[in-house]
C-alpha cells in the first residue's frame, strides 16, 4: 500500500468531487486492502494553480475525460505537464430532457433510464469498456466527468467491484459524492432558483445527487441482461481475463 493510504485521502479545494477510487484502502471481502494513488475520480477539473501542481505532484500519466463534446467545449480539461489526455464520451443526462422536467418524479425516472443505458446503450458499454481497459494499462490514471457523480460514480463503481469489493463498501463509497460535493451543488441549486424559482431546484435535485436507487437500477439492467456482473464485464464491456486480472493487481495492496 502507498503512504499515502495511512493519511486522508489527497484532496483538491477546486475539484470538490476529486477522490481516490480506492478511499484510504478499502477491505476486500476476501481480508485483502486496496492500494491508494492509483486511480482517481473526480468532477470537471477548473483547477485553480495550487491544486494543478498538486495533480502533478501526484505523477498521473494519464487524465480520461468522460464527458461529450458540448461539455468539453464549455470547460476544456487543463494541460499538465506530462500528462495525456484522453476523451471517451460516455452518455451521460441529457441535456434536452433536464429542460423539459416538471416534477421530481420525472427527475427520477430520468436518473433510472440514464443508469440503465451504461448497461444497455452500445455507446455507453464501448466507452465504459475502453475506459477500463486504458485504466488496465497503469497507474496513476484520473478519470472524471462534469459532476463526477454518475458516469464517474459507474466506472469507480465496476472498478471496487473488479477488485474485490464488497456492495455495501461500494455503496458507501459511492454516495461520498452528496457530501463531498455540497459546495458545488449548492452553486448550480443557486442559479436554478435564480432563473426559476425554489420550485424548480426541488424538481431538479435529484438530478444534482447521487442515490443508491440509482446505482440499483443499473445494477438490475447488468442481472436483465446478462444475467451477473462477471458475464456483463466480459460480454456487455468486451473485457478478457487479462484486462480483469491487471486491474485487480493494481488495485489491490496485496
Amino acid at each position: 500500500m502507498s503512504e499515502q493510504a495511512s493519511d486522508e485521502y489527497l484532496r483538491l479545494a477546486s475539484a470538490d468531487n476529486f477522490r481516490d477510487v480506492a478511499g484510504t484502502g478499502y477491505a476486500t471481502s476476501d481480508g485483502g486492502r486496496l492500494r491508494t494513488g492509483v486511480f482517481y475520480r473526480s468532477n470537471d477539473l477548473r483547477l485553480t494553480d495550487v491544486d494543478l501542481e498538486a495533480l502533478h505532484r501526484i505523477g498521473l500519466n494519464t487524465i480520461i475525460d468522460l464527458r461529450s463534446a458540448t461539455e468539453i467545449a464549455l470547460h476544456p480539461d487543463p494541460e499538465v505537464p506530462g500528462v495525456q489526455n484522453l476523451h471517451f464520451d460516455a452518455i451521460g443526462i441529457p441535456i434536452e430532457r433536464l429542460s423539459s422536467l416538471t416534477s421530481r418524479a420525472e427527475a427520477i425516472a430520468l436518473m433510472d433510464e440514464v443508469y440503465r443505458g451504461f448497461v444497455v446503450e452500445q455507446h455507453c458499454r464501448t466507452a465504459f469498456g475502453d475506459v477500463l481497459r486504458q485504466l488496465a494499462t497503469g497507474g496513476p490514471q484520473l478519470f472524471h466527468c462534469s459532476q463526477g457523480k454518475d458516469r464517474t460514480g459507474w466506472v469507480a463503481a465496476l472498478l471496487l467491484h473488479v477488485a474485490g469489493v464488497d456492495d455495501p463498501t461500494i455503496e458507501a463509497d459511492y454516495l461520498l459524492t452528496n457530501a463531498l460535493s455540497a459546495a458545488s451543488r449548492a452553486r448550480v441549486e443557486a442559479e436554478i432558483e435564480k432563473h426559476g424559482g425554489p420550485d424548480l431546484v426541488a424538481v431538479y435535485e435529484p438530478t444534482l445527487v447521487v442515490d443508491i436507487e440509482y446505482l440499483d437500477a443499473a445494477w438490475a439492467a447488468v442481472e436483465e441482461r446478462y444475467g451477473d456482473r462477471a458475464s456483463y464485464l466480459r460480454d456487455g464491456l468486451g473485457l478478457d481475463d487479462a484486462v480483469l486480472g491487471r486491474l485487480r493487481e493494481l488495485l489491490r495492496a496485496e
